[in-house]
């Protein structure tokens, strides 16, 4: 990985990037529901999540997962270059496992180091966690958007993908979407719906009612209208006004709290030895 970083001309989003602006919002993991949804309509991804994840079976699981997942974001996005490198390192020990056969809405096999589906995995994040913030947090504009697309292919070297995998704008991310919309790529199976029953309403759910309420109508309710239905999702004008009311209360409760309260505090904190400006993976220590 060092080696790949160090061949490559990526420069590693440091604080005043958009990066950082966006993903120091704790809110913004709430989009991860709609990514990860995005996500299982692909046949293949729903196939390795269905033989390879551990989140299901109890709220406390799902909570475990999403804490590790967090970790590992946090540590790519604000930590110094060691913590990169240890938490991609650890992202690849993970995929080196993740292989198999594709059983239903697809042919052939799924491995986690594939390509095509890193690229898919990632552009479901690159769309869903900007569009969560501007839901829930402000505006973001076009010439940020793209900088959010640019500086996120710092992954292409940190997974092991091809130079060029990944869209460099907002514009090369529309494209690639539709195409995967309209291309027939994806396909909602019915381990597609099981899983996205289960990161959506967990045993014992309703424990924790206001977060996952909020969560399932934002997943839901942002989902494009074709993927929601070949869910089974039933959205109507009810729907759509509590989706509405409960943005606009997250958005000003937001808003009343101070950055200490909304951030992540690894965000705030600029690890030793990482400068202030971006720092250029080409001079990492050896």
């Amino acid at each position: 990985m060092r080696t790949r970083l160090e061949r490559s001309a990526h420069v590693r989003p440091g604080p005043g990037s958009i990066t950082w602006r966006v993903n120091r919002e704790m809110a913004v993991v709430a989009g991860w529901g709609r990514a990860i949804l995005l996500q299982l309509a692909h046949p293949s991804v729903a196939a390795g999540v269905h033989h390879h994840s551990s989140f299901r079976g109890s709220l406390r699981a799902s909570f475990k997962r999403l804490h590790s997942t967090v970790g590992a974001m946090l540590s790519i996005a604000f930590g110094d270059t060691e913590q990169m490198i240890g938490a991609a390192a650890g992202i690849n020990a993970i995929h080196d496992r993740v292989s198999g056969p594709v059983e239903e809405g697809g042919r052939g096999t799924y491995s986690a180091h594939d390509p095509g589906l890193q690229r898919w995995v990632h552009a479901t994040l690159l769309d869903s966690i900007p569009l969560t913030y501007e839901l829930l947090i402000g505006p973001i504009t076009a010439r940020q958007r793209d900088r959010y697309c640019a500086e996120g292919a710092i992954m292409e070297p940190l997974l092991g993908m091809p130079e060029g995998s990944l869209p460099r704008d907002a514009a090369q991310l529309r494209r690639y979407m539709d195409e995967m919309y309209d291309g027939g790529s994806l396909k909602v199976t019915d381990t597609s719906r099981a899983l996205a029953r289960a990161v959506l309403y967990p045993p014992r759910w309703w424990m924790a009612w206001p977060a996952f309420r909020f969560m399932q109508l934002l997943t839901i309710g942002s989902l494009p209208p074709a993927i929601r239905e070949a869910y089974g999702f039933a959205w109507g004008a009810r729907d759509q006004r509590a989706f509405s009311r409960w943005m606009f209360v997250m958005r000003t409760l937001l808003r009343l709290l101070p950055p200490v309260a909304r951030e992540w505090p690894m965000a705030r904190h600029t690890p030793a030895g990482r400068p202030l400006a971006v720092e250029n993976v080409a001079h990492l220590p050896q």
